[in-house]
């Protein structure tokens, strides 16, 4: 189910490509007054573009494409990937690219409806409720969420850092991205971040999965964990020369439910 997580420095890259997941409410939210009107849940969109259904790609879509399972992530030369995790379970995978970062989570969905609408309210009440701002335009992706969400600041004070939330309904399943750092300060600049997403397939599979509940993901069959800020010999090995061979656990995030 979605909860409301927050991650610390989901990237290496500086402070700007620090990911933030807060705000991303349930259906019990308390942020959202019984007396707001539900947004109609319509089925989902086509998607000409992608992010595509493992149905609508050729062979197993893992051509150009690393394999974690829930999502198949496109490989761009000089991305860093990093996954992180609830409890045991990997339930996302964020791509640093330069200064900018997109984090990746896949999501049962209802079989004939879409939820990007109501999710999006959610996340919206949730950031309000925590003193943020929030915009609803219609961006590259579609309808998505430009927040200025509160951060705390070495200082004690509170800072604000700019965040996209985007989203995409699928068969059965649903793809959200949060894209941070210069992508979300210059969204003009988050071309290749915004084809990552697009070009991402998504594996749901044929089992029973309540909706909302996150799509788990594994590691490739060739990497290893490497805690977060360890360097080794072969990061610069991989087949996309930016770390792919050697996935970084990422700050953990709680569920909250």
């Amino acid at each position: 189910m979605f909860g409301r997580r927050k991650n610390k420095g989901a990237s290496g890259d500086g402070d700007e490509a620090e990911q933030v997941v807060d705000g991303v409410g349930t259906e019990q939210d308390d942020a959202r007054s019984e007396d707001a009107p539900r947004r109609v849940n319509l089925p989902p969109a086509p998607r000409p573009d992608g992010p595509w259904d493992i149905s609508e790609v050729p062979g197993d879509g893992t051509e150009g494409r690393v394999d974690l399972g829930g999502i198949l992530v496109p490989g761009v030369e000089g991305m860093e990937l990093r996954v992180e995790v609830a409890g045991d379970a990997i339930v996302a995978a964020t791509v640093v690219l330069h200064d900018s970062a997109i984090q990746l989570q896949a999501f049962a969905a209802p079989k004939k409806e879409g939820i990007w609408g109501e999710v999006r309210d959610e996340i919206a009440a949730g950031i309000t409720q925590q003193g943020g701002l929030v915009d609803e335009v219609e961006g590259p992706l579609g309808w998505e969420l430009r927040a200025q969400v509160p951060v705390p600041l070495p200082d004690g004070q509170t800072g604000a850092q700019l965040v996209r939330f985007v989203g995409v309904d699928g068969p059965r399943w649903f793809l959200r991205g949060v894209i941070s750092g210069q992508g979300a300060v210059r969204p003009e600049a988050a071309g290749m971040l915004e084809s990552i997403f697009r070009e991402t397939v998504v594996v749901r599979g044929e089992g029973p999965m309540a909706p909302r509940d996150p799509i788990v993901l594994k590691l490739p069959n060739d990497a290893q964990m490497v805690p977060d800020g360890v360097q080794t010999e072969d990061q610069g090995n991989s087949r996309f020369s930016g770390g792919m061979g050697q996935l970084e656990r990422g700050p953990e995030i709680t569920e909250v439910r």
